[in-house]
């Protein structure tokens, strides 16, 4: 009984009837092809450079030492980057009958491999002197390098214009080989980094071009998917149209039939939507009680047939769940869960006045009901409550449910269900209607999990107070009960324990250092003490810098004298607690004296310290290769051997693994995110850009020339600039290690640089830990001063 698809009327939202995947231009792709190409130019300059720059040849002679029994490995892959690789995606494109994706590939390897032709007699080639690179570092000759690595361009083409048709999986997959390949290429001798680094680029960037000339496949299920899913199952759509829904959930669709189905709501589902990462289970671990995971899932498909099969189960034990009318397979492969639409409003949107005792009381009774029939929610929050224009609830969303429960997991809905209700209506009148509906034996288990550790976080979020708010409702139920309050306890904490490690490796890397301690001590006693009087003066005024950075962070004026003297004050609890949490903790509350709301005055303390992150980070790089270029750099060397370039790369496959977790996503990405949107919007006013930019640069500057000073005590010659970016090097790096003030790692990246400078160590341990002591611990006892004069005022 199937029916001619429509034409496409945009205001009706009705869909053609094309069976091809849409293809479009993405914002994204022009993005991509601008960044490669500054990218690739940056390159280009450092290739036409007389001489290899030393930090390029230490990364050349640390990966030429990878041992020679997985040589044929890396010729393999070499030659995978190539011509061969080329045809053999193409290959299995066209097998797969996907004559686009093989034709662009193929065209975009021979793209790929005709411009790094062209591009390499236009830079002048890459000249290697010879010795450059160090005794048996590898097989490159002496002469002329092809720039940039024709193999790492190929690949990263061919990778770059097929990823919009794979899964992520094979997305991720393929842009691992591209590093691989291009590894490959300099452990062979083949290349050198910057020639592969290069070539990835614009590899990356003849993918964007090839998008935004012919078109490349969204993401989004479109209408035109859901209505030909539709009609071929017979229910005969007329209209599909896309309403509006949580970003980061299923995409949902309205549609109107000509059968008895009437208005249906649809779900497509293109991802799997558990979200139990490392971090969750490991706060799992640490809880007080046993608490079970959400059941894990193999596709899209099987969650949105599981859906189906808890909801009907549901419905059989009396809980009023939209009927599932269909689960199928959208042309473009997406996940599809057809139900009834009910009419109504979720009862997150209706104001704690119009939620009645009578509403409550009878949720309540849906999830007893769901928890006799032994299915367990995951996810019973207010939101996933439907209240239909009868007033009647009906529970939502059980993608995350599990059939045949636990009497202890459906107790965690218990819990669960309380915690999100009493955000709504508050805890008084939760925990009444609760106790109204369930009895005290099922309450009392739930009352187990009310603490952080066995909540998820989509549930303690949902509460403005966290651990008042949950205290109250423990409180409040066990009365309510008449039961006694658990006793939790986790002693173990995983930020505890990291802290630990992290200290602990940061003496250990300081101790050999230190091996020259009686040298040290004769120049401590030799030391021009105007120049460490000078070196004392530096630290305070750094300190003042900060205040001008800080000024250009905020949107809302800061009066000059209280702010820096906020920032004494920040130099006593930021610089004696793990992270600088005490930084934030003082301009915080600094800021919401003057009137600022809180969530404001996080995010200008957060932009303060991104700006002089990324001032830091950029001059570290070019300060880095400037020196190497300049010859200054004479001591470079990176630690050799097969252990430490497998840990350095199970280092980076961790730090890969924890950015892309919800965890890593939710902490890092999206902060990250919303800082580098307001690091932009404040270019857009020059006198704050100038504030925020000029105060972060002037506040290294001025701090690194505490190191000049602290070391021309000790000699009478001392590189400035080259002194100040190894200050800038220690300082930005050895941060980000959440020790207090860095205290480990900041001096044993320090002494490095300067040594690498051509210092002799016993002179840079002695000028790093005379700066360190001067500049930034010594500014903690005027710190604690200032602080308890501004608390007096009520100031902070």
């Amino acid at each position: 009984m199937g029916r001619t698809p429509p034409a496409e009327e945009p205001e009706t939202g009705k869909p053609s009837g094309s069976a091809a995947l849409p293809l479009g231009r993405h914002p994204r792709d022009l993005a991509a092809l601008i960044a490669a190409i500054v990218v690739f130019v940056l390159c280009s300059l450092v290739a036409r450079a007389a001489t290899v720059n030393p930090v390029e040849a230490a990364i050349y002679q640390q990966l030429a030492r990878i041992p020679p029994a997985s040589r044929a490995v890396w010729q393999v892959l070499d030659w995978a980057g190539g011509w061969a690789g080329v045809v053999a995606v193409a290959a299995v494109a066209f097998y797969a009958k996907r004559i686009r994706v093989g034709l662009s590939c193929a065209a975009a390897g021979a793209v790929g491999w005709a411009l790094a032709r062209v591009a390499d007699p236009l830079t002048g080639g890459r000249h290697v002197s010879p010795g450059v690179l160090g005794p048996g570092a590898g097989p490159l000759p002496a002469g002329i390098d092809p720039f940039p690595a024709p193999q790492a361009v190929m690949a990263a083409a061919v990778v770059a214009v097929a990823a919009p048709y794979l899964k992520t999986g094979y997305r991720r997959a393929g842009w691992a080989l591209v590093v691989l390949v291009a590894v490959a290429g300099v452990h062979l001798g083949h290349n050198l980094p910057v020639d592969v680094f290069a070539g990835v680029f614009l590899g990356w960037g003849v993918g964007a071009a090839f998008h935004l000339a012919w078109g490349a496949p969204g993401r989004r299920t479109s209408a035109m998917a859901v209505f030909q899913a539709l009609g071929q199952a017979g229910l005969e759509p007329v209209t599909v149209t896309p309403v509006r829904a949580h970003w980061r959930g299923p995409l949902q669709f309205v549609v109107t039939t000509a059968a008895s189905a009437g208005t249906l709501r649809v779900e497509a589902v293109r991802r799997l939507r558990r979200r139990a990462g490392l971090w969750y289970r490991l706060r799992r671990l640490l809880a007080s009680l046993e608490v079970e995971d959400e059941p894990p899932l193999s596709s899209t498909y099987h969650e949105a047939e599981h859906e189906a099969l808890v909801t009907m189960l549901a419905e059989r034990g009396g809980v009023p769940t939209p009927p599932v009318l269909l689960a199928c397979r959208a042309p473009d492969g997406s996940a599809l869960l057809v139900r009834r639409q009910i009419e109504g409003h979720r009862l997150t949107r209706l104001a704690p006045a119009e939620i009645s005792e009578s509403l409550l009381e009878a949720l309540w009774g849906h999830i007893a009901s769901l928890g006799d029939a032994r299915i367990a929610h995951h996810d019973l929050r207010a939101k996933n409550v439907l209240v239909d224009v009868e007033g009647k609830p009906w529970l939502l969303n059980l993608t995350l449910s599990k059939a045949g429960a636990t009497k202890a997991r459906t107790d965690q809905d218990t819990a669960e269900a309380l915690v999100s209700i009493a955000s709504l209506v508050g805890v008084e009148r939760a925990v009444l209607s609760a106790a109204k509906a369930l009895p005290p034996d099922r309450l009392e288990s739930a009352l187990t999990y009310l603490q952080p550790l066995a909540l998820p976080r989509r549930i303690r979020k949902q509460l403005r107070n966290q651990r008042v708010m949950l205290a109250d409702l423990r409180e409040s139920l066990a009365d309510r009960i008449d039961r006694p309050l658990p006793i939790f306890r986790s002693p173990v904490r995983p930020s505890r324990v990291l802290g630990l490690l992290l200290i602990g490796a940061a003496v250990y890397t300081l101790l050999p250092q230190l091996a020259t301690l009686p040298g040290v001590l004769d120049l401590l006693g030799q030391a021009d003490w105007w120049w460490l009087a000078a070196t004392v003066g530096t630290g305070l005024l750094a300190i003042a810098l900060s205040a001008v950075s800080i000024r250009g962070a905020s949107a809302a004026p800061l009066p000059f004298w209280y702010t820096t003297a906020a920032q004494f004050a920040a130099a006593f609890t930021g610089r004696t607690t793990p992270g600088g949490v005490g930084f934030f903790g003082i301009n915080v509350a600094f800021m919401e004296r003057l009137g600022i709301r809180r969530a404001q005055a996080v995010g200008v303390a957060m932009l303060n310290v991104a700006a002089t992150g990324v001032i830091g980070g950029v001059w570290s790089v070019a300060g880095a290769f400037g020196l190497g270029s300049a010859g200054l750099v004479t001591n470079v060397s990176m630690p050799g051997g097969w252990p430490v370039f497998a840990a350095a790369g199970g280092v980076l496959a961790v730090g890969a693994a924890v950015l892309g977790s919800p965890w890593g996503r939710r902490r890092v990405v999206w902060p990250a995110l919303r800082v580098m949107r307001d690091l932009a919007a404040t270019m857009r006013q020059p006198r704050r850009a100038l504030q925020l930019w000029g105060g972060a640069a002037a506040y290294l500057a001025v701090s690194g020339l505490g190191l000049v000073t602290s070391l021309a005590a000790f000699q009478p010659e001392v590189p400035v600039f080259a002194v100040i970016t190894a200050f800038v090097i220690g300082h930005t790096f050895g941060h980000i290690v959440p020790t207090p003030g860095g205290l480990g790692a900041v001096e044993s990246l320090t002494v490095g640089s300067l040594v690498a400078l051509g210092i002799a160590p016993a002179g840079a341990v002695a000028a790093v830990l005379v700066s360190r002591v001067l500049t930034y611990w010594l500014p903690v006892l005027p710190g604690v001063a200032v602080f308890r004069y501004l608390q007096h005022r009520r100031i902070v």
